[in-house]
């Protein structure tokens, strides 16, 4: 398995595009172009996306943004694992079941063979107008109906795709720990990325040593928790997990907000550095739904953390 050497450099901060499809609430096209703005004035030049967020509205807001930026200045993901398809009987609603403010006049459905693959990915790039893509993650085998025969077909299909030429990198995307811990032990991965269960909150170390084993390099998605660790004390209402927060969870980050506190730091700073005490961490992708929330997060990645803060976090885990 590569080393990682292979995999482009994607810098500390990816720009996440889940927001960019409508997550959960409406979004203009300007305040999307905006967004992807503040992340290009920031420095940001690795941007990820998806099919399945916003049934692709999320690839073709990027797609327009990056039409005229410098394609080689840029590091593009998106996933493959879902095909849009339409779907006359569901577009009079919504696609809120999935979580994305778009009308659902499109339907997801699961491939994961070699054609599947490479039928996702041309798709993509003709939603994002560009010729190719830097790295192409499988998305949430791990949802479908049958995980272990998807990631086994999927990753034979990725690795051709890397074989010939057609993308840098391949990578899988999820949330499930032992689908990320099976992934990894396939050995044939550049990157992981990560969703929620690498973070200030829960670290899975098992996970972390697995890749370090097989030298894949992880990206960190969901930093914050779904939210939970986005403000400097989190409220009753947080998310966790898209959903309300459990009781003992809710008070365990208010633990974790309380020591930051004490030495002169705000609960997110300390959740979106964290993950880069580990060398096997090349990113951090985060979304927004502001150009308010790109700046602050770039501000928030370079602001000072004492060492005792850390070493207070270590001990308490």
């Amino acid at each position: 398995m590569t080393d990682g050497a292979e995999a482009p450099a994607l810098g500390p901060l990816g720009m996440g595009g889940a927001n960019l499809g409508n997550l959960y609430a409406p979004m203009s096209d300007q305040c999307a172009a905006d967004i992807l703005a503040a992340a290009w004035e920031g420095g940001i030049r690795y941007f990820d996306t998806a099919p399945h967020y916003g049934l692709g509205l999320s690839e073709r807001r990027l797609g327009a943004f990056l039409r005229d930026r410098p394609r080689d200045q840029v590091v593009v993901s998106t996933k493959v694992g879902r095909l849009l398809r339409p779907s006359s009987d569901t577009a009079h609603r919504s696609d809120e079941d999935n979580g994305f403010a778009v009308p659902a006049d499109l339907t997801r459905v699961w491939d994961f063979s070699l054609d599947g693959v490479r039928r996702s990915l041309d798709e993509s790039l003709e939603r994002l107008g560009i010729d190719r893509v830097d790295v192409l993650y499988l998305h949430d085998p791990d949802e479908s109906e049958d995980p272990a025969g998807g990631l086994r077909s999927a990753t034979e299909a990725l690795v051709k795709l890397r074989e010939e030429g057609t993308v840098r990198a391949v990578g899988v995307g999820s949330k499930s720990a032992e689908t990320l811990r099976a992934a990894a032990d396939t050995g044939v991965y550049d990157l992981l990325m990560v969703a929620g269960r690498l973070t200030l909150l829960e670290w899975d170390d098992g996970l972390v040593k697995e890749c370090a084993r097989h030298g894949t390099g992880i990206v960190v998605a969901g930093v914050y928790n779904s939210g939970l660790l986005a403000r400097p004390y989190p409220p009753a209402d947080a998310h966790y997990e898209y959903g309300a927060t459990p009781p003992e969870v809710l008070n365990r980050a208010r633990e974790l907000a309380d020591t930051c506190t004490a030495h002169g730091v705000e609960l997110p700073t300390a959740a979106l550095q964290f993950p880069f005490r580990d060398e096997r961490v090349r990113s951090v992708v985060l979304g927004a739904s502001s150009p308010e929330q790109v700046r602050s997060n770039l501000a928030r990645l370079t602001q000072p953390v004492p060492e005792g803060l850390w070493a207070r976090l270590a001990s308490a885990r």
